[in-house]
């Protein structure tokens, strides 16, 4: 079968709203294993708005060989938890992979309340790739949660000349901007030859978008 995971980047933001910053990867290979480093630049411009390195890797010149999926593993929810059923249905987890730690961080992007790491996938343009991401910017654009409702779908557009990001995805609902897709996420629609399907997933609303989650598939 084919890998449809290229890397996982670490991403950091000061909270709801900054902007996501590319801190570190994780690559895994048949010959070296899964590895982990710091990606300098990154954590440079993260340090400037508090950042501090991620507990268990404090060394921002090494490359990581041994443990790294143990030790972010501990971030993702345990197969005997009650809610794991429902967990695993809202981020499509393939049965077979329940547990394959490099994929399930890929997938559900490792998020936990307690801090604002993010792990972000770029992925192989394979077709009938599909996942789960959530659109960015909503604290910006404020949309009225009357605009969208869940399995509406939604046009994608390459922002070319976006000067934040070179491979940005902009997002609308009939003419309506509603945000972008998440940084690295949104790489392989500019690597892939497939047409995006972009489908909102699950919505959190309170007067306006707070959340909007998508089901991204190439066809």
């Amino acid at each position: 079968m084919k890998k449809s995971i290229k890397n996982i980047y670490l991403t950091w933001r000061t909270g709801k709203g900054g902007s996501r910053i590319p801190v570190g990867r994780i690559k895994k290979n048949s010959s070296e294993g899964v590895v982990f480093n710091y990606l300098k630049k990154g954590v440079e411009e993260a340090k400037k708005n508090g950042f501090l390195l991620f507990e268990g890797f404090p060394d921002i010149n090494k490359v990581y060989e041994s443990n790294v999926l143990d030790i972010f593993g501990h971030r993702l929810i345990k197969n005997e938890r009650n809610d794991s059923k429902y967990f695993y249905d809202f981020w499509m987890i393939e049965p077979n992979k329940r547990d394959d730690t490099y994929y399930l961080l890929a997938m559900t992007q490792g998020l936990v309340p307690t801090d604002n790491f993010e792990f972000l996938a770029d992925f192989y343009p394979r077709k009938s790739l599909c996942f789960i991401t959530e659109i960015s910017g909503l604290s910006t654009t404020k949309i009225e949660s009357s605009l969208i409702n869940e399995g509406d779908i939604l046009k994608s557009v390459l922002e070319k000349d976006n000067a934040y990001d070179q491979y940005a995805v902009a997002l609308y609902k009939d003419e309506v901007k509603l945000g972008y897709v998440k940084l690295i996420n949104s790489r392989v629609f500019y690597h892939t030859k497939y047409k995006p399907k972009v489908i909102v997933h699950s919505i959190e609303k309170n007067g306006v978008l707070k959340k909007v989650f998508i089901k991204v598939t190439f066809e």
